[in-house]
């Protein structure tokens, strides 16, 4: 809902309103007008100052004509510059004997009307299937894909097993407004004890291939701030090292109990 008030009513993008249903334009706008000056700062700060794990920031002025210079380009565009570019260096990658792992579009829906290209099954098909090498991957990151509800992603994993290099096994909690929030590692709307099992399994068919692709690298990716960190402005939101070594632990004892149950 914040982010709908922003977007129609502070940056006023052209065909904002077209992006959300009228109901959702009708609450944002009374919520709009209740906010403090104080209120909108802060909210477009949030937005457009810069992500947690980035340098970059934009002004108003500047994420403006950022936007517009991706819409223009378009779906179909920014997937035929993404193709092109892979058929360019994945031959390279091959030779060298390196696997390329891309990682899907975060959020996998549009915002601010932007192109998404790497936000579901059909898409991560299209894309192995563009340039159909060894070394053209795939990260699964279960955040990003998990976020819609539609991206089943242990079959995700069966059906794009061999070309999965690297894995973010992070949680979420999806609303019925299409928003997400990040849920503990092992607590949330993801299937992570299924995503592991099916891993382990390729992991398994995976004995004897080169060092690059036997074995999938994993990440726990983001954590909640714990302890002392909570008041440290140097922590990043996301980027605790407490909260992902949690995180760490939790899915090193699902990996542990998963092998005790096969005997491996």
């Amino acid at each position: 809902m914040d982010f709908a008030a922003y977007d129609i009513f502070c940056l006023q993008r052209k065909d904002a309103r077209a992006s959300y249903t009228p109901a959702i334009v009708e609450k944002v706008a009374e919520k709009y007008q209740s906010m403090s000056e104080a209120a909108r700062d802060a909210l477009e700060k949030n937005i457009i100052a810069g992500l947690p794990g980035g340098e970059g920031s934009y002004d108003r002025a500047g994420i403006v004509d950022a936007i517009d210079t991706f819409n223009r380009i378009g779906n179909e565009g920014y997937r035929d510059n993404l193709f092109k570019f892979l058929e360019e260096i994945i031959p390279v990658a091959e030779e060298a004997g390196v696997v390329m792992a891309i990682h899907p579009d975060d959020p996998p829906f549009s915002l601010f009307g932007l192109p998404r290209v790497v936000s579901t099954a059909d898409d991560a098909r299209a894309l192995l299937n563009a340039v159909p090498s060894p070394s053209n991957g795939l990260t699964m990151c279960a955040g990003s894909y998990g976020a819609r509800s539609d991206n089943d992603l242990v079959a995700m994993i069966k059906e794009f097993h061999d070309r999965i290099y690297f894995v973010h096994l992070r949680n979420i909690r999806r609303e019925e407004n299409g928003s997400f929030y990040e849920s503990d590692h092992l607590d949330g709307d993801n299937d992570i004890v299924g995503m592991v099992n099916a891993l382990l399994d390729e992991e398994h068919e995976r004995k004897g291939l080169p060092p690059a692709r036997c074995r999938i690298p994993m990440r726990p990716d983001h954590g909640h701030t714990m302890g002392a960190e909570l008041n440290n402005p140097k922590v990043r939101p996301g980027y605790s090292y407490a909260g992902r070594m949690k995180g760490l632990a939790e899915l090193r004892g699902v990996i542990h109990a998963l092998k005790a149950i096969r005997g491996s």
